[in-house]
C-alpha cells in the first residue's frame, strides 16, 4: 500500500514539471519555422520567351534600361490620336476674317447689309492706311523743250485740255492725263492718248487716310467671302481684300 501511493505521487509530480516545461518553451519567444514559398510554374511555350525577355533585360546598359522605363512612362500618360485632334480643332472653333478698306461709310454700310442678308454678323471698325484714289494716267514729259511744247500743242488739238504737267515716279517730271476711279472714265482717256500716237502709262495712286474695315466670324464649315459680291454696282473701283482680323 505504501509503494503504491509513492507511485501515484511520483506521477503528479512528473505531470507537474511537463506542464511547467511546456509553458515556458511557448513562452520564450523560440523561433518559428521559416515559410518556403512554392515554386511558380512556367508553360513550356513561355519558358523560351520569358528566358530571352530577361538576358535582353540583363543585357541592357543602365542608360538604355532608363530609356525603356521612360518610353513606357510616355506611352501611357500620352492621350489617344483622337483627343489630341479634338483638342486642336474644337468643332465650334470660328475664325476671323475682315473685307476692306472701303473708303466712305456708305459702301461699308452697303456691304455690311449684303453680309447680313446672308445670315452672318458683321462689325465695322476704322483704321487709318493707304486708300486707293484711282487709276492715274500720265505721260513722261520729253526732256527737249521744243518735244515738250509739240506734246502740249497735240494734246489741246486732241481735246485733251486739263493736262498737267507734275513731278512723276521718281520726281521725273510728267504730264497727268487725269486720275480715275472708274474704269469706263480710265479706259476711255486711254483710247483718246492712243488715237493722237501717244503711249500713256497707267498706275494706281494712292492716299493715306481712314479707311473702313467690316469684321465677320466664319465657322469652319464656311466657305471663304468673295469681294466682287461686295463691290455694290456704283461702278467705281474698290479694291476689296479678304484678310485675317487683326489681333484684339
Amino acid at each position: 500500500m505504501t509503494h503504491l501511493k509513492s507511485v501515484v505521487l511520483l506521477l503528479v509530480l512528473a505531470n507537474i514539471g511537463y506542464f511547467l516545461w511546456a509553458r515556458g518553451i511557448a513562452s520564450s519567444g523560440a523561433p518559428r519555422p521559416e515559410r518556403v514559398s512554392a515554386p511558380t510554374l512556367t508553360l513550356a511555350t513561355e519558358a523560351p520567351r520569358a528566358a530571352s525577355v530577361d538576358r535582353a533585360a540583363a543585357a541592357a546598359t543602365p542608360g538604355e534600361q532608363a530609356a525603356s522605363a521612360a518610353n513606357a512612362g510616355a506611352a501611357e500618360s500620352a492621350p489617344p490620336r483622337g483627343a489630341q485632334a479634338e483638342a486642336a480643332a474644337p468643332p465650334d472653333a470660328t475664325r476671323c476674317l475682315s473685307i476692306g478698306p472701303f473708303l466712305d461709310v456708305a459702301e461699308a454700310a452697303r456691304a455690311a447689309a449684303t453680309l447680313r442678308g446672308g445670315g452672318y454678323q458683321p462689325r465695322q471698325r476704322v483704321a487709318e492706311g493707304d486708300v486707293w484714289a484711282g487709276e492715274w494716267v500720265y505721260l513722261p514729259m520729253p526732256a527737249a523743250p521744243a518735244a515738250a511744247a509739240q506734246l502740249r500743242a497735240k494734246l489741246q488739238a486732241g481735246g485733251i485740255e486739263d493736262a498737267l504737267e507734275m513731278p512723276g515716279p521718281d520726281d521725273l517730271p510728267v504730264v497727268s492725263l487725269g486720275l480715275f476711279s472708274e474704269p469706263k472714265r480710265a479706259g476711255a482717256r486711254i483710247q483718246l492718248a492712243r488715237s493722237l500716237g501717244l503711249k500713256p502709262v497707267v498706275a494706281d495712286r494712292k492716299r493715306t487716310g481712314d479707311v473702313y474695315w467690316i469684321d465677320v466670324d466664319l465657322k469652319p464649315t464656311d466657305g471663304n467671302l468673295n469681294p466682287a459680291d461686295l463691290e455694290g454696282q456704283s461702278g467705281r473701283i474698290v479694291r476689296l481684300q479678304v484678310v485675317g482680323c487683326p489681333a484684339p
